[in-house]
């Protein structure tokens, strides 16, 4: 019997070059994860300056449809993108390195922050924190311009891409997202014709799992939808109650990032489970760290006033809010790349790319910029943060640490 995991397959790499090592993932996320501030667009832009810009594990082409693919699927759309990158380049390993690194450091710290430690790093206000935000500015900018040009470089997409921001921008829910790139893919059917060229051998995302594999683990992420709270009912064990309730919240939520908070609040606040003011400081220091803001899960799972409670419920809630995401994100990609090669899918997909630079360019706006550039000083950050990006080729993460420094120093 073959093993669901494609040896023969893409290895995910471009062609011409090696497939990554285990290390080398976890290593690059690492990185991001300790520096990744501004929240999921953000992280977009982290990402692609990481992976497409200087490591070119992937085209921009490639990459502007992962992020189509993860903006349409339930859960964290940053983290499913790195979940995906890490599957593709070392395989399911690759994956598990991947959510790890990114995810780790900002679980750890809010842990850190449940059980009394640091409390002292939730000020909203701190000159540092507002650094990042004017830096978060800067770098979804180069992120919106670098994707402008590939993604709407005529009149058809640049059309597209500005009627996506138009409705983002008047419907700013994950309502508002969802409807906007499902119009940008109805409308790049009816509208684009010579404007889609057949994709190069390198714009393929090819994953090492066969397309069984993928079925088992999408009808996996179905059943435990549909029996964990049977067995939390059933059971009345508080260590089901929480995945199950867990599991729910990262599956049933489009858009990621803030939309979770207010199911977390119904599942925890509202039952009794964390106090008001937990759960408010909690929020409050998840703002001020590195990471998908998921992780919050693993502060509420810490300061549950009912067992699982601390380490121990904090690292249940933060594997459980994630698996959905994983579970589909890999069961998805092994039939991606097939779907991809359809001329009318690429039609679909330019679509949905350019409604993607829509939705960048509003968040750009609000949260980005809005929460970032909030007195002179702070615009003066954020315009020396993306020159620092764009003329002076800097890494991001650098530029980030960079803001921090002169934020502490002189905002």
């Amino acid at each position: 019997m073959s093993s669901p995991v494609d040896r023969t397959a893409g290895t995910g790499a471009a062609p011409g070059t090696r497939a990554g090592s285990v290390r080398e993932v976890f290593s690059a996320f690492l990185v991001l994860g300790l520096t990744s501030f501004g929240g999921p667009v953000a992280h977009l832009g982290y990402f692609r300056e990481a992976f497409v810009v200087r490591r070119r594990w992937l085209s921009e082409r490639a990459y502007a449809d992962l992020v189509a693919l993860c903006q349409f699927l339930p859960g964290p759309a940053s983290s499913q993108v790195g979940m995906a990158l890490g599957l593709r380049r070392a395989g399911p390993l690759g994956m598990l390195a991947a959510w790890t690194a990114f995810t780790l450091p900002s679980a750890l710290l809010l842990t850190a922050f449940a059980l009394g430690v640091g409390a002292a790093g939730a000020d909203p206000g701190a000159g540092w924190l507002r650094g990042l935000a004017a830096a978060a500015v800067a770098v979804v900018a180069h992120a919106v311009l670098g994707m402008t040009r590939t993604l709407a470089p005529d009149r058809p997409r640049a059309t597209l891409a500005v009627l996506a921001l138009v409705v983002a921008v008047l419907v700013p829910t994950a309502a508002g997202q969802v409807a906007a790139l499902a119009a940008g893919v109805v409308l790049a059917l009816l509208w684009l014709r010579h404007e889609v060229t057949p994709a190069d051998p390198e714009d393929a995302f090819t994953v090492p799992l066969r397309p069984r594999t993928g079925v088992l683990l999408l009808a996996l992420f179905a059943l435990l939808l549909l029996l964990l709270p049977v067995l939390a009912a059933a059971t009345g064990d508080a260590a089901v109650g929480l995945v199950d309730s867990s599991y729910r919240a990262g599956a049933l939520v489009f858009g990621g990032g803030h939309v979770v908070l207010p199911l977390l609040d119904a599942e925890t606040v509202q039952r009794g489970l964390v106090t008001q003011e937990d759960f408010l400081a909690g929020y409050a220091a998840a703002q001020a760290v590195p990471g998908p803001l998921f992780t919050f899960a693993a502060h509420l799972g810490a300061v549950r006033t009912t067992d699982p409670t601390g380490l121990a419920g904090a690292a249940i809630a933060l594997v459980s809010i994630f698996a959905p995401s994983a579970l589909l994100v890999a069961g998805a990609l092994p039939f991606w790349e097939r779907l991809r090669r359809s001329p009318r899918a690429q039609r679909a997909l330019a679509g949905a790319g350019a409604a993607v630079v829509g939705l960048l360019g509003a968040a750009l706006y609000d949260p980005v910029f809005t929460h970032g550039v909030t007195s002179p000083a702070t615009l003066a950050v954020a315009a020396l943060a993306f020159t620092a990006l764009t003329a002076w080729k800097a890494p991001a993460w650098a530029v980030v640490a960079g803001a921090a420094l002169v934020g502490a120093l002189a905002l």
